[in-house]
């Protein structure tokens, strides 16, 4: 039944907590797991950017060869995949266009302004994917 899964990457805290996840359950499922970064872009991406980086491209990169590292060592097959434009909307494309069966994303669980203002990528994939979304929080409380 879920024999392609889709981890969201940006490689921050909650996003490695979701890749672990995600390589768990693809390994238990013995399905391909598809590897997503997405390049932020739209009116918001440079409030979630972090200051220090650079290169988003590269950093996205990074996040993808670090999440199918992690999924080699449990001998999960994988494949890697790169994209530009806002995340939320990439994961959904990306898993419409590819027959994903299940994505997995990391939240931080944003509350108040700061959700208000910047919204939630989890949330909008939730509401708008076709597909199950598993969604994994950055913390356990």
């Amino acid at each position: 039944m879920y024999q392609d899964l889709l981890i969201a990457t940006d490689d921050s805290d909650g996003a490695r907590r979701a890749v672990d996840h995600a390589v768990e359950l693809a390994d238990q499922l013995d399905a391909t797991l598809h590897v997503l970064s997405v390049s932020e872009e739209g009116p918001h991406s440079t409030q979630k950017q972090d200051k220090m980086r650079s290169d988003p491209e590269s950093e996205a990169h990074q996040a993808v060869e670090r999440a199918a590292e992690s999924a080699s060592e449990r001998g999960v097959e994988t494949t890697t995949n790169l994209r530009q434009g806002v995340p939320q909307e990439q994961i959904v494309d990306f898993a419409e266009t590819n027959a994903i069966d299940m994505i997995v994303v990391g939240t931080v669980g944003r509350t108040g302004l700061d959700h208000l203002v910047v919204g939630s990528v989890a949330e909008e994939v939730v509401r708008n994917a076709t597909v199950p979304v598993v969604t994994v929080r950055e913390t356990s409380q």
